[in-house]
């Protein structure tokens, strides 16, 4: 079933001129279709194992939430390495450059952390401003010359100039908006999901402009985001159940329902090189790994998660080996295998 509708209305920021909701009926909660193949491997720490970034086929670094550590997993052998941040820095999130150097954000300490593994030696780059009291998820830019990202409570996205260090923070105009999720574009535009709102921003990177994108539905609440070869913005609308799209070259907005429908709670995010998301609905036990191909508007792969997962809140699309990694709030990294060997 599909409906349509159009508008087109200014208020100062952009707004959408389209709306387009697909409903998609297919396997009930638990139940899978055309399932990939996901393993699993207990953490040997405590703490909430999360935002696993794969520098490597085999070197794998993840944040310990709640357990205040970085950590390496190898799985060829299945070792572990554990690196602890004793300022209790909550670290919510890491990304891993070229250089093998591990950024993180230090989310209840207010600075974006550098560890290099070869020295131990950890640097902290301080917020600015007091305001921007949790950074919360980074991202490179192409040539890993900046790091943007956001800072959830504060209300702010933030860009980290690696060379100097230096720290420029934009605002978000809405109040609480949350600014959560943050990916980059092919032209090099960052793309945020503001979960206290329903709302997208994109910021120029050259002005450091941000602009607002309002969803038509006012109950939506995206949480993460992808963005595909041609540019559209794909977001877990958290709240509501569905998938998300958004066009900047139509400036239209369309929509499907996920398979567990209201009960969905949409999470975690990667995307592939064949544009596929895969997303993992968390509102249900076990969580589902759900695939949707972007070009043929289809769900292809619903997988419920062995561990149940509790949760997954963050993934990674590793393009060497064709694989999803993530963590679960039942102490677990998951590997899910989106591309045959």
């Amino acid at each position: 079933m599909q409906n349509c509708k159009a508008d087109l209305t200014r208020l100062g920021f952009l707004f959408w001129s389209a709306l387009c909701l697909t409903v998609w009926a297919g396997p009930a909660a638990g139940e899978s279709m055309d399932p990939v193949d996901i393993q699993e491997w207990e953490v040997p720490y405590e703490g909430r194992p999360r935002d696993p970034f794969a520098a490597s086929a085999d070197e794998i670094w993840f944040v310990g939430q709640a357990g205040n550590y970085l950590a390496r997993f190898t799985p060829s052998t299945g070792e572990f390495f554990k690196r602890d941040l004793p300022d209790a820095a909550g670290p919510h999130n890491l990304i891993v450059d070229s250089a093998g150097i591990v950024w993180y954000a230090g989310n209840r300490k207010g600075y974006i952390g550098r560890y290099d593994p070869d020295s131990d030696r950890i640097e902290k780059i301080p917020m600015p401003n007091p305001a921007a009291r949790d950074p919360h998820t980074l991202v490179f830019d192409k040539d890993e010359r900046h790091i943007w990202f956001t800072v959830q409570g504060g209300n702010f996205v933030g860009r980290l100039t690696v060379a100097g260090r230096a720290v420029d923070l934009i605002p978000v105009p809405t109040a609480y908006a949350r600014p959560y999720g943050i990916k980059l574009a092919p032209d090099g535009t960052p793309w945020v999901v503001l979960l206290g709102t329903n709302k997208l921003a994109s910021i120029d990177p050259g002005t450091l402009a941000l602009t607002e994108y309002v969803i038509p539905a006012a109950a939506a609440r995206p949480r993460r985001l992808e963005v595909t070869s041609d540019g559209r913005i794909w977001y877990a609308d958290y709240r509501r159940g569905y998938l998300g799209r958004y066009d900047p070259d139509s400036k239209t907005f369309s929509e499907w329902a996920l398979p567990s429908g209201g009960k969905s709670r949409p999470y975690g995010m990667a995307s592939d090189e064949r544009d596929r998301v895969w997303v993992v609905e968390t509102g249900i036990s076990p969580n589902q790994f759900v695939g949707f191909d972007t070009r043929t508007e289809r769900v292809i792969s619903v997988t419920p998660i062995p561990s149940g997962a509790g949760s997954v809140r963050h993934m990674n699309y590793h393009a060497g080996t064709g694989t999803v990694w993530f963590g679960t709030d039942r102490s677990t990294l998951g590997r899910a295998r989106v591309r045959p060997k």
